[in-house]
């Protein structure tokens, strides 16, 4: 199959319904949410059917300041379809052995085979990021990561692997919000990182290492996406939304399945094997 290059801001014309809309100013419900969310998981499966059956590689980027909402975005994407076709990858800080290897080096091990897709939770733009702020790597590390990732991405991309990336923008007023979330909220209080805080204190180093990445890494042939993550509602179906659009699948035709009939060869009573097993008490 001879696949289609996109150009910047290009979008496939996928069956994509685009009757659901609504104004910034009126709050999205939790039934209204729920409902589009799960037309576009659908599409999500048919994409997933197409990626499998065509052996597409695709890698998807997910980069942003902290609490900018990559998590939630990427929960919703993920929900529905296969963990062994959809890899999330969050990769830790890096090992002293991880150091001492080039840079891309402990990237290249997760890039998808055919029939996957491979989304980062974090990527190589740390470097440009969290490392140049916080000083864990040199202004001149920082510059050739720049001026060489986009020869790099044109790369694999050219091999035929098909690269989205996408930036998460949240305000400031809207982070400081998320942020006492965290700290007071015990269930949430796990996303907190030991840069969090730095990261919040350093809002504008952060702003520059973002507007330099943009200038140096958001080219024709692997741009940038920048989505709006202010409501985490609208920025999740606005983000699967556009992903389906930039992908050129298409709806796979499958046979209608049926099930089978229980064989009642060796039939047994079953049952009352397991009567006397360690059940889990039933206390709900």
């Amino acid at each position: 199959m001879t696949k289609k290059k996109l150009k910047k801001d290009e979008v496939s014309t996928s069956k994509i319904d685009t009757s659901f809309e609504t104004t910034q100013s009126t709050k999205l419900s939790n039934k209204e949410y729920e409902k589009e969310l799960r037309r576009l998981q659908e599409e999500l499966c048919y994409l997933q059917d197409w990626v499998v059956q065509t052996k597409q590689r695709i890698i998807i980027v997910f980069e942003g300041r902290d609490a900018a909402g990559k998590g939630g975005t990427i929960k919703a994407i993920t929900e529905r379809v296969s963990p062994r076709i959809f890899k999330l990858v969050a990769l830790p800080a890096p090992s002293d052995r991880e150091k001492s290897q080039m840079y891309m080096q402990r990237y290249f091990a997760h890039f998808p085979a055919a029939g996957e897709v491979v989304i980062f939770d974090r990527s190589w733009y740390n470097r440009a990021g969290v490392e140049k702020v916080m000083g864990f790597c040199t202004d001149a590390q920082h510059r050739r990561f720049l001026d060489l990732v986009p020869a790099f991405e044109k790369t694999f991309i050219d091999n035929g692997i098909i690269l989205i990336k996408f930036w998460l923008e949240v305000g400031d007023e809207e982070q400081e919000k998320r942020f006492m979330a965290r700290i007071n909220d015990p269930v949430r209080q796990w996303k907190l990182s030991p840069m969090d805080l730095p990261s919040r204190e350093r809002w504008y180093d952060y702003s520059h290492a973002r507007d330099q990445m943009l200038k140096a890494t958001d080219t024709d042939i692997s741009p940038w996406h920048i989505l709006d993550s202010n409501d985490k509602k609208r920025a999740r179906l606005n983000l699967i939304s556009h992903l389906l659009k930039l992908i050129p699948y298409k709806k796979i035709s499958k046979k209608k399945v049926k099930l089978p009939k229980r064989a009642m060869k060796n039939a047994y009573d079953d049952v009352a094997t397991m009567t006397n097993r360690r059940w889990i008490p039933e206390i709900y």
